[in-house]
């Protein structure tokens, strides 16, 4: 192992790779290409190979990598971009982006991370099908509403094959958790607080597999929900959340908003926090 650093930018059809120090090359983004890509950097023997999360186009050449024992990091896109806007690097090219990836990962010293089991990713997918569904769902059930009499057969239609699909991903996520104790533990703890549902949990056991691990300062940042200093000389601005992970922050707000009305404690505290005289949103966030 050697402390070379190896970038690649994911389209959906071809990686464009670049090794410090080293060659330039692409393959093409399919099982082929992750062969020839993976015994390319054997051979080279990186510290560290670099991607940015794409959408999911990353996980399968992720995933060839880590089997194939490469140490990997998938990054966030919008970090690496104002890297590169930080060093002045305003022209964007395929190889260009590896490129940059690779002084990305020098110059903040990143390590390899793992990626989530394979057991996680099919847990995170069927959550994630759940949300579609209830969206698709609620718009046929909206559009029912005023719809024609001529299409209202096809709008019921539609809305008893959305239900059925809904209770067949649930059951499938039940099925899951009764499989795996440590997710089973984790959602029947969260779910033992007042204004926690099944879905909240799941959702939480999914975007943040840290909870339990690091303290509440850094859970807070993680999820997006600490607020951050806007200070400069004299002035004070006011304290913002940023970042974060948007999915975790979403399901902390409609359980903040739930427990705020059912829950003993985040209702003294949420009401505390609004006879102080902040603001209605800054209470549910700090609850």
């Amino acid at each position: 192992m050697n402390e070379r650093c190896v970038g690649i930018d994911v389209s959906k059809a071809r990686l464009d790779v670049a090794v410090e120090e080293g060659d330039r090359f692409s393959v093409a983004n399919d099982l082929a290409g992750h062969v020839q890509l993976s015994e390319r950097l054997a051979a080279v023997k990186p510290r560290l190979i670099v991607m940015e999360a794409t959408g999911g186009l990353e996980r399968s050449v992720a995933a060839h990598l880590t089997a194939q024992e490469l140490p990997i990091r998938v990054v966030n896109p919008r970090q690496v971009r104002q890297f590169a806007q930080a060093a002045g690097i305003l022209a964007k090219t395929d190889q260009l982006d590896a490129e940059v990836l690779v002084r990305f990962a020098k110059a903040m010293q990143l390590t390899p991370r793992a990626l989530p089991s394979e057991q996680v990713q099919a847990l995170q997918a069927l959550i994630a099908r759940r949300s579609e569904l209830t969206e698709m769902l609620t718009m046929e059930r909206n559009r029912l509403r005023l719809a024609h009499q001529s299409i209202r057969p096809h709008l019921k239609k539609s809305i008893r094959w959305l239900e059925s699909q809904l209770g067949s991903t649930d059951h499938d996520i039940g099925g899951m958790l009764r499989e795996c104790g440590i997710w089973r533990d984790k959602v029947e703890l969260l779910e033992s607080v007042p204004g926690i549902a099944r879905v909240t949990s799941l959702r939480l056991v999914t975007t943040l597999p840290e909870l339990g691990t690091l303290n509440r300062r850094q859970i807070s940042a993680l999820a997006g929900v600490a607020p951050f200093n806007q200070d400069s000389g004299q002035w004070r601005g006011k304290r913002r959340i940023y970042g974060g992970r948007a999915e975790a922050r979403t399901a902390l707000y409609m359980a903040a908003l739930v427990g705020s009305r059912h829950n003993p404690v985040l209702r003294a505290f949420y009401r505390r926090l609004r006879a102080a005289g902040k603001p209605a949103k800054v209470a549910l966030i700090a609850s």
